[in-house]
């Protein structure tokens, strides 16, 4: 398919990962950037999912470069640039060990800030949490996924696999009404089908997920919209997810209100980014600095919420 083309606060990039090339979309403030997001799409999106068009207050790639973040959304290995070269996908592991060669190149060329969040949608979320495990970046300081549990709903297709007619969306987004309009017309491009590893792959992750989690040590946030449908998000379910977190630093589960399952296209992205980045920000100040007399300084004006 066709990559993406940016908006006017991102800028498209390739990256080596070890003689592959990703593609991605970077959004970078003017200065000195405070921290930078790494962001991973779900599976039959692309990077472009986090620079929603529809509405000026969906892109996170924006909102995170005004917040004075550095933002780069790659394009997962099967999708974008590299979709040539793997026709036919990778899987979580491979994908993790692309993206964090991938991350090397970015790092090697670009400031970083004070830390690194790991932030993935759906598949994405999956790949970032294996990533996490296999040791991204030694900057990483935390993560935060969304739409991703660990168990299925019942009667539910993962998420891509379902058929759908042009310009309609896909089972797992919700009510049209929770997407700014013109969403679905402007995310024609966005969306394809996934890579036939990642969605065999999708239905095995319930039987994978406990040793990714059990691996995983830096600060995990986890986000489930209001109306998710792919993914069990009731009390004990939430409860067996967060149990099996047993090395991190700390787990946070939180609900997002009025949003679907692709919660950075709709009108709740603004609010799920926005405490994201404020997330992001917390675990910042926790980072020594250099001059800092036992405690990090403070980065100046904090995020407004």
């Amino acid at each position: 398919m066709p990559l993406t083309p940016p908006s006017r606060a991102a800028a498209r990039v390739t990256l080596d990962a070890g003689g592959l090339a990703l593609s991605g979309l970077l959004a970078e403030p003017p200065g000195e950037p405070r921290g930078t997001v790494l962001a991973l799409h779900g599976g039959g999106t692309t990077a472009g999912y986090f620079d929603g068009r529809a509405h000026p207050s969906v892109s996170l790639l924006a909102l995170g470069a005004r917040l004075g973040f550095t933002v780069l959304a790659l394009d997962r290995p099967g999708y974008g640039a590299s979709a040539p070269h793997l026709p036919d996908g990778a899987d979580r592991t491979e994908q993790a060990d692309l993206i964090r060669a991938a991350f090397a190149d970015f790092a090697a060329r670009h400031a970083l800030g004070d830390g690194v969040l790991l932030l993935g949608h759906s598949f994405g979320g999956q790949v970032a949490l294996t990533a996490a495990a296999r040791g991204l970046h030694e900057r990483l300081v935390g993560l935060d996924v969304s739409g991703c549990g660990h168990r299925h709903a019942s009667d539910q297709v993962p998420e891509g696999c379902r058929p759908a007619g042009p310009g309609e969306p896909r089972s797992p987004w919700g009510p049209p009404s929770l997407y700014p309009p013109g969403t679905f017309a402007a995310g024609v491009d966005l969306m394809c089908d996934p890579p036939a590893v990642e969605a065999a792959q999708a239905a095995r992750w319930p039987r994978d997920f406990p040793a990714v989690a059990a691996r995983t040590t830096v600060p995990v946030r986890l986000t489930f919209a209001e109306h998710e449908a792919s993914w069990r998000h009731d009390a004990e379910a939430l409860a067996q997810l967060s149990a099996h977190f047993t090395a991190a630093e700390r787990v946070q589960v939180v609900r997002q209100p009025a949003a679907g399952h692709h919660i950075s296209l709709g009108w709740a992205a603004a609010a799920y980014h926005r405490r994201a980045l404020a997330f992001f920000e917390d675990l910042l100040y926790r980072v020594p600095r250099a001059g800092a007399a036992g405690a990090p300084a403070p980065h100046g004006a904090g995020l407004a919420l």
